[in-house]
């Protein structure tokens, strides 16, 4: 992404102006707790990431979405040192030195967090030179890990910057097998290398996939899966052979190193995060029960459009919905979808999620979330649109185990912001700025903070284009 810039950067230029950075900025703007590690969940490509250099500044006037349900009208927030420092009314106590953004009539929310993305995977042009998404050679390829197929100059990822707000993401592989393998969480910052773009501290996820793709892939060869009971018997047996696994890492002598298995025995240990691509809500309740039967957690079922059907039990269970607004019917298992479904499940009290799974979506999750809404709104469900902006930033967060660190506007929370030139719910509102951990990386009003791949054509608005 932006590459000419970095080769800029590293000739003693600046990627953005204004933004020379120095070791101590670097260092103070980009601490956060380093990612755990054991037997079972070895980082061998650990995050380099560094966060650009940032100035005090606060945001004045605004209506701030807190990203928690909360709504602050004529407020205030100020970030330093890449943090949220204060939050709060007209009232909120501002430093002499701080460069101050006149928010009057616009609004700002945490950054918009994409849950389910394959940018990088899948990048523009779409070509099959760059189709690196799907290791379709087995229905187990737990061993294979999305980030060996990040390409960092995909357009997509500036694209999903200036037009959505987006500033983290989870990349993960394709649905096409049992267990496609880890995700990786991404800050959406210009980098070379994915390792500088790696999201520090958040953990791994583990790809798994039910239903239509697999038993269609794999079923298309003569082999098994070629039905659902099929799926059930394969994702079975490979869960007693990662038990097995994990009881003799603990042992002694340890056994040979199996990536594969490592992978599923950091789920056991709960260290790696299970996102579970699904869509019929009896296949839902199934793969509750395996994974109780083999004692991991579901963190999030993704597509998931008829999770209204048991929207009590995700509740219960604590299980996130990763949704569209309205997307159905493009196959059999998708035929029962509803556009209410975001607003039954947050009627439940579920955890509700608008994800994208597409390079274009991703640039309006907002207003994929305002669809929701009013859907909700239509059969009586009231929903605030404060608690709206919670779909697309806590919620995602929180599935993705970086809650703690972004997703909502808190002191001491990642400085991850954007400044809407409007209500972020309404289809005429576009991001204005966009900072990530403090630093101004977007700003619609000047050419040179508007990331560009070297990849782009040059869109009116995107870089300089003459």
């Amino acid at each position: 992404m932006k590459f000419r810039a970095l080769l800029a950067l590293l000739a003693g230029g600046s990627l953005m102006a204004g933004c020379a950075a120095t070791a101590a900025d670097t260092k103070s703007a980009s601490a956060a707790a380093p990612a755990k590690t054991s037997k079972s969940s070895r980082t061998a490509f650990p995050s380099t990431y560094k966060a650009y250099p940032s100035v005090p500044t606060a945001v004045t006037g605004v209506t701030i979405f807190d990203g928690e349900g909360g709504r602050i009208d004529n407020g205030t927030i100020f970030m330093t040192n890449g943090k949220i420092t204060a939050i709060g009314g007209a009232d909120t106590a501002i430093p002499g030195d701080a460069t101050i953004v006149n928010g009057s009539g616009k609004y700002v929310t945490p950054g918009i967090i994409d849950v389910h993305s394959h940018l990088g995977d899948y990048p523009t042009p779409s070509v099959s030179a760059h189709s690196d998404g799907n290791e379709a050679t087995s229905p187990v390829t737990a061993e294979v890990w999305a980030e060996h197929s990040v390409w960092p100059q995909d357009p997509g990822f500036s694209r999903a910057m200036a037009n959505g707000g987006i500033t983290a993401l989870q990349i993960l592989p394709g649905s096409a097998n049992l267990f496609g393998g880890r995700s990786v969480t991404l800050k959406n910052v210009p980098a070379r290398t994915v390792q500088a773009m790696k999201f520090p501290g958040a953990p791994y996820g583990l790809k798994m996939a039910c239903g239509e793709n697999p038993k269609r892939v794999y079923g298309g060869r003569n082999r098994i899966p070629s039905t659902r009971m099929g799926s059930l018997a394969v994702n079975r047996q490979t869960w007693i052979d990662a038990q097995d696994y994990r009881s003799k890492m603990n042992a002694a002598k340890p056994p040979k190193r199996d990536l594969g298995k490592e992978t599923l025995a950091g789920v056991l240990d709960g260290e790696i995060l299970v996102h579970n691509h699904c869509y019929r809500a009896d296949e839902l309740n199934q793969i509750i029960d395996m994974s109780k039967e083999f004692g991991y957690k579901v963190t999030a079922f993704h597509h998931a459009v008829e999770a209204y059907k048991i929207a009590d039990i995700l509740a219960e269970e604590g299980i996130c919905s990763a949704v569209w607004a309205d997307w159905w019917g493009f196959k059999m298992e998708a035929y029962d979808a509803i556009p209410e479904n975001a607003a039954l499940l947050q009627k439940a009290g579920a955890c509700v999620i608008i994800h994208s799974d597409d390079e274009n979506q991703i640039q309006r999750l907002n207003q994929e979330a305002a669809k929701a809404l009013a859907d909700g709104r239509a059969m009586g469900i009231e929903i605030s649109d404060a608690q709206a902006i919670r779909w697309i930033t806590l919620n995602p967060a929180k599935a993705m185990g970086i809650d703690a660190m972004t997703g909502s506007l808190k002191p001491g929370k990642m400085a991850d912001l954007v400044l809407w030139n409007g209500n972020p719910l309404s289809v005429y509102s576009r991001p204005e700025k966009v900072w990530i951990d403090g630093a101004l990386l977007f700003d619609s009003g000047d050419p040179s903070r508007r990331p560009v791949s070297d990849f782009e054509l040059g869109q009116p608005g995107e870089g300089d284009v003459k």
